[in-house]
């Protein structure tokens, strides 16, 4: 039995992770924006086996919040055994351009809002020397492309920021995880012309995030063929990627 933190929890990723963890018995502190979703994703989970829930309605945005939120959380779990950190948005790249505050909007979302619940919970984990402690980035974040480099420099950012904490951490025990999905068939990307073999479903990206959390992998691509499309991006030289439209 798991004692199970995730925040975004009713993004289409996260509810897939945590359906799994329902069936082992876990028990979980669920985390979104909209409270009528998470009580939705509530009664799925209790119907697959969920111990115990707990619901917390909180803008991920709001980092002076978040202190409020880990306390709740340690009042009903005790300690913190996973923690998922799974909200984000996709921004319109084009629109980041033309609109500063959309930009530092979107890089709030995706970016400054992680990093201050990575640093409020590493310091959780530092005091409970074990436990794991997983984020969601994406592989955009491997390499800017003018297609959504606001987005990829935010998910960089996070990347960055948990590779340095899986070096700290490590060190007590408390293993970090960076997920790198790729394209993900969820309402996130409805809309988007994408090539659908190299779309997948969350099912699939949940039972790798699950596997890699139990292994304790330092870093997922999900799926996996994605670290090898990422290699050889991150191999194209810089004269001529610029002329590239990735």
């Amino acid at each position: 039995m798991k004692r199970v933190l995730i925040i975004g929890a009713t993004s289409a990723i996260a509810t897939a992770c945590a359906r799994l963890w329902a069936s082992e018995g876990s028990e979980f502190f669920l985390v979104a924006r909209n409270g009528d979703k998470l009580e939705q994703t509530a009664a799925d989970l209790k119907g697959r086996g969920a111990r115990a829930i707990s619901l917390h309605e909180m803008d991920a945005t709001d980092i002076a919040a978040h202190p409020a939120m880990l306390h709740s959380c340690l009042l009903a779990l005790g300690q913190i055994d996973v923690a998922l950190i799974a909200h984000g948005t996709l921004p319109d790249q084009k629109v980041c351009e033309q609109d500063v505050r959309v930009a530092l909007q979107e890089f709030a979302n995706n970016g400054t809002s992680v990093i201050a619940l990575l640093t409020l919970l590493a310091n959780q984990f530092e005091t409970q020397r074990c436990g794991s402690l997983a984020v969601i980035s994406s592989v955009a974040g491997d390499r800017g492309r003018p297609s959504n480099y606001l987005y990829g420099s935010a998910k960089a950012a996070v990347s960055t920021f948990s590779e340095g904490l899986q070096a700290r951490l490590f060190k007590v025990g408390v293993h970090v995880l960076t997920i790198k999905p790729g394209f993900v068939d969820t309402p996130m990307t409805q809309g988007l012309s994408l090539p659908a073999a190299l779309l997948a479903q969350p099912q699939q990206v949940a039972e790798r995030i699950v596997s890699g959390i139990a292994r304790k992998a330092p870093t997922l691509y999900t799926p996996g063929f994605w670290a090898l499309i990422m290699l050889v991006i991150r191999s194209i030289p810089q004269p001529l990627f610029k002329r590239l439209n990735l």
